[in-house]
């Protein structure tokens, strides 16, 4: 009764303060992005055992990014009026239900309804979460709070998707799932125990500076798909890039494990920098991604070269989501939920655009052009960060 009551009273305060909360956020998050890219270990498998192109079967992302891109605003919209935890709980509880009958469905066609389903819950989930981690801290704090959360996701990168690969290498693709719907479930049970509940986020000052936060919102969700955009055309294919530079089947999870913990240097990277020099760590982060791919691209078919590149691309790759998620909060340009849901369809249109593009690169140009195209789109974030100065200020603007 007394932890009920704790939570229901929450008040907002310091990272520590909210460190049981933001630990919840992060977890959740953490099973999230798995379920979203643990195709992306296990295309080879996938294609072979359904009888589908891996171009076709990289299409589990792009339709479940899609999926995101188009729901999010509408589905953060029609549930606003709706405890904030309660949502966050049935997006779980749907997530769970999804890798289910992926792991049972007898077809692709039923694997991509089944990811559908997974992706309209990814809509309300991250487009909850931002804003939910948001209100646990004061504002000057919320980079630091958002980077916490986010190192849920590097996480997904570091352990969920390279074991679920290493997993689905050794007893069947379908257990992968299985298990990963287990996790999804647990971290349910945990947020429900440990994420205190909050109020809703109300709409920004209507001011006369509302047309410039809004103008400043739009220069961040842009960057943002492009720097999304351009990770994705690579990164889908990633474990086909590896394969293709000479790596053995039975490394690829292993690989993908040493390279995706590197994530975590640019996620501690973010969360140390975010609320002192934002503008300076974005633009690092972002130059350090694009630098990683190209270096991916001229390394490449050397496995040595191509394995060392991937991971400073990882490295940078893993401040991304916290320097545009706080970015987008402090711009102030909508409620944060309204905020967090332009986020996360953005970043899921530069997802599943990323993962159609790099499908029509290999089957056009080839694999070794894919590095190429990933990197230019991720350059072209970095001109949006360094001329639209108001978005992406030196400092924090919390006035």
């Amino acid at each position: 009764m007394c932890a009920a009551r704790v939570r229901s009273n929450w008040q907002v305060g310091d990272v520590r303060d909210a460190g049981g909360g933001l630990f919840a956020l992060a977890l959740a998050t953490f099973v999230a992005i798995t379920t979203e890219l643990v195709p992306v270990g296990l295309l080879p498998l996938i294609s072979a055992d359904l009888s589908v192109s891996e171009g076709v079967a990289g299409l589990l992302v792009t339709a479940y990014a899609f999926m995101v891109a188009a729901l999010a605003l509408p589905l953060t919209s029609a549930t606003r009026r709706l405890p904030r935890k309660t949502v966050l709980l049935a997006a779980l509880a749907i997530y769970t239900l999804s890798n289910v009958i992926v792991a049972l469905a007898p077809t692709f066609a039923l694997v991509a309804t089944a990811r559908a389903l997974g992706g309209a819950s990814h809509a309300v989930f991250f487009s909850v979460s931002i804003g939910y981690a948001s209100r646990l801290v004061r504002p000057h704090l919320a980079g630091r709070a958002l980077a916490l959360v986010t190192l849920g996701a590097s996480a997904g990168f570091v352990l969920g998707v390279p074991l679920s690969t290493s997993l689905g290498t050794a007893v069947g693709w379908r257990t992968a799932f299985l298990v990963l719907a287990g996790a999804c479930a647990l971290a349910g049970v945990l947020t429900a125990l440990l994420l205190p509940s909050v109020p809703g986020g109300g709409a920004p000052p209507d001011d006369a500076a509302r047309g410039a936060r809004r103008t400043a919102l739009a220069s961040v969700t842009t960057a943002n798909a492009l720097a999304y955009l351009g990770h994705y055309t690579v990164y889908t294919y990633v474990s086909v890039l590896l394969l293709a530079a000479g790596l053995a089947t039975a490394a690829l999870g292993p690989a993908l494990l040493l390279i995706g913990a590197l994530g975590l240097i640019g996620a501690w990277y973010a969360a140390a920098r975010l609320d002192v020099r934002p503008r300076q760590t974005t633009i690092v982060t972002l130059a350090v991604v694009a630098g990683g791919i190209l270096a991916l691209g001229l390394a490449f078919p050397g496995t040595v070269g191509t394995l060392a590149a991937a991971a400073v691309w990882s490295i940078g790759f893993g401040a991304v989501a916290a320097v545009f998620q706080t970015a987008a909060i402090r711009t102030r340009g909508a409620s944060p939920d309204l905020v967090g849901a332009l986020v996360n369809s953005t970043a899921n249109i530069g997802i599943g655009g990323g993962a159609a593009l790099g499908a029509l690169v290999l089957d056009g140009a080839g694999l070794a052009a894919v590095p190429y195209t990933g990197a230019a789109l991720v350059v072209a974030a970095l001109v949006v960060v360094l001329v639209a100065r108001r978005a992406f200020p030196a400092t924090q603007n919390l006035g």
